[in-house]
C-alpha cells in the first residue's frame, strides 16, 4: 500500500470505521442539503423555516381562493364591493384597473400597503399581532382578487389559475434545484426592481392613455417574466438569506409574487379575448 501508510501514518481500525461512517452520513445527507456549504444542523433548521413559510403561504392562498370564490359566486357581494363607498377603500384601485383592463398588482399593492402593509412590516416579528395583520392583509387582497375575477370571464380565470399554478410549481422546483447546485441569483434583485418600476409607470400611463389590446398583451407578458424572476429570486432569498424570525415577511413576499403573476397572465388572456 502506498501513500501515508507507507510513511508510517497507519490508521487504526477504529479510526477507519469512524471515517467510513462519516462518509456514509455525508453521502446520505448530501442530496437533502439546501445549498452547498451549509452545516447539517443549520440545514435542519433551514428546512424547518422553509416548511413554516410554505405552510403560511398555503393558508394565505387557500383563504384567497375561498374569499374570491365567495365574491364570484355571490353577485350581491360583488355588487356591494363595486358600489358601496365603505368598500371603496379596500378595492378602489383594483376596480379602476379592472374597468380600464389594466390589471396591475402594483396598484393593488399600493392600496393594501397604506392600510395594513406598514403595521404588518413593523410587527412582523411580534406574535400574535403579526398574524392579525397578516390575516387583514390577506383578506384585503382576497377581496380585490375576487372583484377582478368576478368581472372577468370564468373560462379565462380558470385558464390563468392553471397556468399560474404550473409556472409557480416549476419555478419553485427550479429554485430549490439551483440552490442545491450552488447557483446564485442575488445579482438579479436590482434588475427585477428596475423592471418593476418600469411596469408601475407603464400601468399609471395606461390609466390616462389606454393602450390597445396588443400593447396590453405585451405589457402583460413583460410583467409575467418580471414576476417569474421575482419568484426565483425570493425563493432563493427564502432558502439562503431570511432570518428565522422573518417567516411572516417571507410568506408575504412570495404571496404577492404569485398574485402578481396570476394577474399578469390574466391580463394577457383578456387582451387575447378582446382581439377575438
Amino acid at each position: 500500500m502506498y501513500g501515508a501508510e507507507m510513511m508510517g501514518f497507519r490508521r487504526t481500525e477504529k479510526e477507519k470505521e469512524k471515517s467510513e461512517d462519516v462518509m456514509v452520513d455525508l453521502e446520505a445527507g448530501e442530496s437533502s442539503l439546501l445549498y452547498p456549504g451549509i452545516s447539517r444542523g443549520e440545514n435542519e433548521l433551514r428546512w424547518g423555516f422553509v416548511r413554516k413559510v410554505y405552510g403560511i403561504l398555503c393558508a394565505q392562498l387557500l383563504l384567497t381562493t375561498v374569499v374570491s370564490a365567495a365574491v364570484v359566486f355571490y353577485p350581491g357581494l360583488n355588487s356591494f364591493l363595486l358600489n358601496s363607498p365603505a368598500a371603496l377603500g379596500v378595492i378602489i384601485l383594483p376596480l379602476i384597473c379592472t374597468k380600464l383592463q389594466t390589471i396591475m398588482i402594483s396598484l393593488i399593492f399600493v392600496n393594501a400597503y397604506f392600510s395594513v402593509m406598514c403595521p404588518l412590516y413593523i410587527y412582523q416579528q411580534r406574535h400574535p399581532l403579526n398574524f392579525v395583520f397578516l390575516g387583514l392583509f390577506t383578506v384585503f387582497m382576497s377581496l380585490s382578487m375576487g372583484v377582478v375575477c368576478a368581472n372577468t370571464d370564468g373560462k379565462i380565470v380558470l385558464e390563468a389559475l392553471v397556468l399560474t399554478s404550473v409556472v409557480v410549481a416549476s419555478l419553485t422546483g427550479y429554485s430549490f434545484w439551483a440552490a442545491r447546485k450552488g447557483k446564485d441569483y442575488s445579482y438579479s434583485g436590482p434588475v427585477l426592481l428596475a423592471g418593476l418600476n418600469v411596469l408601475l409607470v407603464t400601468s399609471l400611463i395606461q390609466l390616462f392613455f389606454p393602450l390597445g389590446s396588443t400593447m396590453l398583451a405585451i405589457s402583460g407578458a413583460a410583467g409575467a417574466v418580471i414576476f417569474s424572476g421575482f419568484i426565483v429570486y425570493d425563493t432563493e432569498t427564502l432558502i439562503k438569506r431570511y432570518t428565522y424570525d422573518e417567516y411572516i415577511w417571507a410568506s408575504v413576499v412570495l404571496y404577492l409574487d404569485i398574485l402578481n403573476l396570476f394577474l399578469e397572465i390574466l391580463k394577457i388572456l383578456r387582451s387575447v379575448q378582446s382581439d377575438n
